[in-house]
Formats: structure tokens, sequence, C-alpha cells
């Protein structure tokens, strides 16, 4: 079965459906599965009494379980659709590609901060806005709140469909699903805490690598959907992109963040605030801080039209190269 219909497919499935809330409430989701195993696993071999090497070890022996089950599982399931005939099996496998990617929550989760920042206020904004990021958000105003909502679309945009989908592209299910346990296993344990500094090195290190790729192609993304939209700016999003990417604390997420501040001249990044302790970090473009809901929807705007780029990308991939 051809990876890159797997991963066409996965991307119209879920852009058409997501994933049901019925599904989830009954069975839950794949991402709350691996979440469930590696919190087993950091609650059974993150020992606070160990030292940091021997933390760091059990860290990389965790994720290394982790991704041999994903992978075994998806390959398993993959081999087993196989046994179907070919529509049939690339829908199935499709299917479950899907849940590897999160386009429409992702719009419906930034979506919601525009329209708390619109017509319910500041403490609503505040709320919907934590929802999607670590930072603190009581400390924000309206500026703040709209530029956390537009850089966690335009990272998760990279990590959480770019990603997903190119891994799936280059690997089909197992590549997806391998992603997915990498990219969990960060989000949970990667932090710089006293309890995962050790621990979670492994999972911090090895998702850098793997979103290295896709954080520079979501960039692309965004400069070509820039170059098909009336007041975005793709010429500003390749420069700004150039320019101040490599300023980003993460060597991956200054990549989809800057194409977005160029592309819709504004301003991101800068200081913020986690935990309670000021964290500095380089301002990204060259526009206006003080912005608010109407600068989300135009970047979800930009978003909408750069994954509609990608699907259209792979189903024209698929069928050229993978008879889809």
């Amino acid at each position: 079965m051809n990876s890159l219909a797997i991963c066409a497919v996965g991307l119209v499935a879920e852009a058409g459906l997501g994933y049901p809330d019925a599904l989830f409430a009954r069975i839950g989701h794949p991402v709350t599965w691996i979440g469930a195993a590696l919190a087993a696993l950091d609650a059974r071999l993150n020992r606070a009494d160990l030292p940091a090497p021997a933390r760091r070890a059990r860290g990389f022996a965790a994720l290394a379980a982790l991704l041999a089950v994903c992978l075994t599982l998806a390959a398993a399931a993959q081999a087993a659709a196989a046994a179907l005939p070919h529509v049939p099996a690339l829908v199935v496998v499709g299917l479950l590609a899907s849940t590897c990617l999160a386009q429409r929550s992702l719009d419906s989760h930034v979506r919601a901060v525009a329209q708390a920042l619109e017509t319910e206020g500041l403490d609503a904004a505040r709320t919907a806005v934590g929802r999607i990021v670590g930072r603190d958000t009581a400390v924000l105003d309206a500026g703040g709140i709209a530029r956390a909502a537009i850089e966690s679309l335009a990272e998760n945009f990279a990590d959480g469909i770019v990603a997903p989908a190119f891994w799936l592209a280059v690997g089909g299910l197992p590549g997806g699903f391998g992603y997915k346990a990498v990219n969990t296993a960060d989000s949970m344990i990667g932090h710089l805490t006293p309890r995962h500094a050790a621990f979670g090195f492994a999972a911090a290190k090895l998702d850098d690598v793997v979103n290295w790729p896709a954080a520079r192609l979501a960039a692309l993304w965004l400069v070509a959907a820039a170059a098909l939209l009336p007041g975005a700016s793709a010429g500003d999003a390749w420069r700004i992109a150039r320019r101040d990417a490599r300023g980003h604390a993460s060597p991956n997420a200054g990549w989809p963040e800057a194409a977005m501040a160029g592309a819709l001249k504004l301003s991101l990044g800068g200081p913020r605030v986690y935990a309670g302790r000021l964290v500095e970090d380089a301002t990204i473009g060259d526009g206006p801080r003080e912005i608010g809901a109407e600068a989300i929807r135009q970047a979800l705007t930009l978003y909408r039209v750069a994954c509609a780029l990608e699907i259209a990308v792979a189903i024209v991939g698929a069928l050229i190269f993978a008879g889809l």
C-alpha cells in the first residue's frame, strides 16, 4: 500500500470528518492512549532518587519502548488492512492515518479564541487560549492573547499537521504513529523541569530531529498560501522566515511562526511568562504587536489555504506516483 496515498486519504478524511466527539467519549483517541502509556512509564521509571544519568537512560528506554509498541501496532494494522481489496484497504488505513492529524481541532481551538475576544471579554479569551498554549495567560492583554493564538496556530500547523503528514507520506501508518509517539512524549516530558530535564532528554532531542523537515516545509506552505491571499505577503513571509526563524528558542518553531508573521505583517514572539517566570525570546517580524481578533481570523484564513495546498499536492502526488 503506497504511503503517499495513505497520507492523501488521511488528510482528506481528517479535513472532512475530524475525530467524532462520540467516538472520543467512548474509546478516547490514539494520542490519549499514547499519553496514558507514557504516563505509566513515567510514573514507574522516573524515580526522583536516581542520579540524572540514570534517569536519562531510563527516559531513553521508555521512549524506545513506546516507539516499538506504536510502530509494531501500526504496521500490524496496515498489514491486516492490506488483506482487503485495494480501495477498502486504503479507506481503512486512511481513516486510521487521519487520527495522526489535527486540522479541524486546531482550527476550532484557535477560532474559539477569536470568538471569545470578539464577544466574551478578556477572561473568556484567556481561558480559550490557555487550552492551546503553555504560558501564563492571566498576564495577557488582548494583544498578548492574539499573539499567543497565532503563534500556537503556526507552530501546531507544523507539528500537528505538516509533520505527521510528512511521516505518513514517508513511512505509511507506522511513520505517522511513530511521529505521534515522539511528539506526544516531547509534549509530556520534554521539558526542562526538575522532574523531566533528564528523563525527557531523549524525547525532546528526537522531537527536534523528526520535526526539522516539517517545520521548514510548513513555512513554505505558508509562503505559498500568502501568495494566493489578497493582503498577505509571500515576499515578506519568505524574508522574515529567513531572517528571524533562527532567533527562536526552538530550532523548528521559528520557521512557521516567522512565515506567519511576515505573511500577515505583524510581530510575534518576544518575552513570555511561564509558571511565573519571565522567559526572554526574540521578536519575530516587523509589524504591530497590538493586534486582536481580526488578526487571528486572518491567520486562520492563511492556515486554511496552506492546509488546502498541502491536501491538493498530496492528492496530485498520489494520483501521479501511487495510482490513487
